[in-house]
């Protein structure tokens, strides 16, 4: 039986897996969107939002592409509460709304590992480093005295200011890293779709530790590192 049946259908499948490989493009576009995730402290200063991505990519090997890729992720507007001087309510500061959106564009380069299978439906992995610039935007309908120390806005005062010296544009600009996975499915010679889901961490900047005239509370060294986590569906081809 095996002699009759088995040693043609491992030729067979021996055959497959090169042609498989033969079927990748030298250099393929993709472009895709879908949702980002806020992670870690900064899902307390910035919403959730969408991303767009627009990459190339370099089939230098059968199972290994270079992908050359920008990404825009939009933020959703994130509302905080802080005190605000001069009006008081019982000799407390009476609160006031903050609001904070942002963005994130990065430009990275990225490693991706796709084994050989016989199938239209091919997993990957993807690992690599980047350049991300966050710009923010920070808005109050308030008026009076505040201080804010918030390493996510890219801003702290350690003393009173006028709101509206506070509201305003920042931005940082800082190395990261992605790695994720995804998978590819081909729909005809020249053109795939994929679904993938990606990891992002930026070392953003710091800030030293202050005391809040307000208050008085003293904040610990805090850090605007971010922690992001894209999922995406798009084509390439």
């Amino acid at each position: 039986m095996f002699r009759r049946f088995g040693f043609p259908l491992a030729v067979a499948l021996l055959a497959a897996v090169p042609a498989a490989a033969q079927d990748e493009k030298p250099v393929q576009l993709n472009i895709g969107g879908g949702y980002t995730g806020i992670y870690g402290a900064a899902s307390d200063h910035i919403g959730n939002g969408g991303n767009f991505t627009l990459g190339v990519i370099f089939n230098v090997k059968s199972t290994i592409g270079i992908q050359g890729e920008y990404g825009f992720n939009g933020m959703k507007k994130k509302e905080i509460r802080l005190p605000v001087f001069p009006f008081f309510d019982g000799g407390r500061p009476v609160d006031a709304d903050f609001f904070a959106d942002g963005s994130m564009h990065y430009g990275d380069v990225n490693v991706l590992f796709h084994p050989n299978v016989a199938s239209k439906a091919k997993p990957y992995v993807l690992a690599g480093l980047g350049v991300y610039y966050r710009p923010v935007n920070v808005t109050s309908p308030g008026v009076g005295y505040t201080t804010i120390c918030d390493p996510y806005w890219y801003v702290c005062y350690p003393t009173l200011v006028p709101v509206d010296q506070v509201v305003g544009s920042r931005s940082s600009t800082d190395f990261g890293m992605n790695f994720g996975g995804g998978v590819n499915y081909k729909l005809t010679d020249s053109s795939s779709i994929y679904f993938e889901v990606r990891y992002h961490y930026v070392w953003g900047p710091s800030i030293e530790p202050t005391v809040n005239p307000l208050t008085g509370q003293q904040t610990g060294k805090l850090s605007a590192n971010g922690q992001f986590l894209p999922v995406t569906v798009g084509f390439r081809f």
